[in-house]
């Protein structure tokens, strides 16, 4: 899922990087129809789209995975929008973002942006809402974004005994120090330490200015939320649907062609899948399995899919230490990683629309370095035994957690065989009800054992996919993996400039290998499918789901 020339904003950003958030290898695209926008599509009309059941509110700061992304990501406008046809970053409110020490940076935004309560979108909004995020009571997912601008320790607060039954103190500021108005179209950000890359992240939603009448209410606001993006949400009803209608007044370059989008929530995908083939369902952002061997799908949807593969990857995270331990020795990651045979399943459960991941940042993202898992992502039976021996083995049977409401069951039930061959110990693909319960689990240290993750990357640079997931305390942090050096890297790295900060974030990701808070399995390549009633749709080289701006409906 993740910035005035693209030189001036983006320091050691190549003109080839791609912006994403869980990407894949794999062979381009494939498949007719979607991207060239030169059908007889008309604007106007609506459709449906399968969506699932977001973890949290629809808000900014508080939005981290697709199921919630997809729709904030519509009705949201930021600094800076990411090109759907190349990933790279291009202006959105963002008027100029100038720095000379990559430490303090002057943001001037266009006059005259609105929000879709007809309110124009000012400097204090930005600061407001990233105040709002950062600020610890709030608790908002993804405040952890905020974590380099000055001021965000006094914001936050450290629960004294963890998960226990003390709270945690109220933090010294309810705003960071770093952020200041200087006028109605001008704010500065001062970060503690020089963050080359920051520009690139400010297109990513956590960074979408809110209204004033946000911080009257955000719960009740949060039901029907309005942002200053293409669309606006007209309903929401959780669990069920989100109905979304174009806003006749936005103010950025690239709206959408339709006049209404419905997302319905499905709790399993070959459920879309079948109202798609029945005509019921116009946009899916995923084949099931079962359609995807022996490439099903094409003589399915003739001319009306596409495949591209895109930076976004899919691990198995192992859960933290104090609730499984029987998984915390290093050499027992290791030997679970080196018993899954990546190719074998990627073969038979997607037909071989993926690649084996060899490490734990994505293929075209700023800074990816090819084989850092190195042998411990490499299939070897034999030295996977080894390594278990050598850890004292493994009492029970392994578990790994999926979402139910999503095409796992086929792969994670693959990966279990794979190891349970390799290592002879019992291994259980386990489903929960749908993506927020399973979320809610994870982030409450209920889910044991091991469980699917992944990441789509929020900017196109190296840093997205090893800070948010692997530095202490970070917000997607699901291992609670705390390794000082492996922070101190990533601090160093930040301070650095061009090949000699990608240098120091490759030195980072090393430590991962050691280490192995999850395990990488493979890159993506999205695959997805459309209705007969609709064209030019495409997928989103900055995140693989489907462009739904630029989707129209036939005449």
């Amino acid at each position: 899922m993740h910035l005035k020339t693209r030189a001036a904003l983006v320091a050691g950003l190549s003109a080839t990087a791609l912006l994403a958030a869980c990407g894949g290898g794999g062979g381009g695209q494939q498949g007719g129809g979607g991207g060239d926008a030169t059908g007889d599509g008309a604007a106007g009309g609506e459709i449906t789209v399968r969506g699932c059941q977001p973890q949290n509110p629809l808000i900014g700061g508080d939005t981290g995975e697709s199921c919630g992304h997809d729709i904030v990501e519509l009705f949201a406008a930021t600094l800076f929008r990411y090109n759907p046809e190349t990933g790279a970053p291009e202006k959105d409110i963002a008027e100029s973002v100038e720095s000379s020490d990559n430490q303090t940076f002057t943001v001037k935004i266009k006059p005259g942006y609105k929000f879709h309560d007809g309110t124009e979108v000012k400097a204090k909004n930005f600061v407001d809402a990233w105040n709002y995020t950062a600020y610890g009571p709030n608790a908002q997912y993804l405040a952890y974004f905020m974590e380099p601008i000055v001021g965000f320790a006094d914001v936050s607060s450290e629960d004294p005994d963890s998960d226990g039954p003390k709270e945690a103190p109220k933090p010294k500021s309810e705003t960071m120090s770093g952020l200041k108005v200087v006028d109605d179209h001008t704010f500065t950000i001062q970060t503690t330490e020089p963050v080359s890359n920051l520009p690139v992240r400010l297109g990513y939603t956590a960074f979408a200015p809110q209204p004033d009448a946000f911080f009257a209410n955000p719960e009740e606001f949060a039901k029907k939320p309005v942002g200053a993006g293409p669309y606006q949400v007209e309903s929401y009803d959780q669990g069920r649907q989100a109905v979304l209608t174009k806003f006749a007044d936005f103010s950025g370059e690239r709206g959408g062609n339709v006049d209404k989008i419905t997302f319905r929530i499905y709790q399993d995908s070959e459920a879309a899948y079948n109202d798609l083939l029945a005509g019921n369902l116009d946009v899916i952002d995923e084949i099931p399995s079962s359609a995807l061997v022996a490439k099903k799908y094409q003589s399915d949807l003739p001319e009306r899919f596409e495949q591209k593969a895109y930076p976004a990857i899919q691990t198995v995270t192992f859960a933290p230490d104090k609730v499984s331990p029987d998984y915390a020795n290093p050499k027992v990651r290791q030997a679970i990683s080196m018993a899954i045979d990546r190719q074998k399943i990627i073969d038979d459960q997607f037909d071989g629309a993926r690649q084996p991941a060899d490490g734990w940042v994505a293929p075209g993202v700023e800074g990816y370095k090819a084989g850092t898992c190195g042998e411990f992502c490499t299939y070897n039976p034999e030295k996977a035994k080894q390594l278990l021996q050598e850890a004292g083995g493994f009492d029970g049977k392994l578990t790994i957690s999926y979402n139910a409401d999503s095409a796992h069951k086929a792969w994670v039930t693959a990966t279990c065989n794979s190891i349970r061959g390799a290592l002879g110990v019992d291994c259980v693909a386990t489903p929960v009800t749908d993506f927020a319960t399973f979320r809610d689990q994870i982030g409450a240290g209920k889910m044991k054992g091991m469980f699917r993750s992944g990441w789509i990357a929020d900017y196109p640079h190296i840093e997205n996919f090893l800070t948010p997931m692997y530095a202490k305390g970070a917000s997607s942090n699901d291992n609670k993996y705390d390794n000082p050096e492996f922070d101190k890297a990533l601090v160093e790295a930040g301070k650095a400039q061009g090949e000699q900060s990608l240098q120091k974030y490759q030195e980072a990701e090393q430590m991962l290998a050691q280490d192995m808070p999850a395990i990488p399995m493979w890159y993506y390549t999205a695959t997805i499918g459309w209705s007969e009633k609709v064209e030019n749709v495409q997928v989103n080289a900055a995140n693989g789901r489907p462009d739904l701006l630029a989707v129209t409906v036939k005449q």
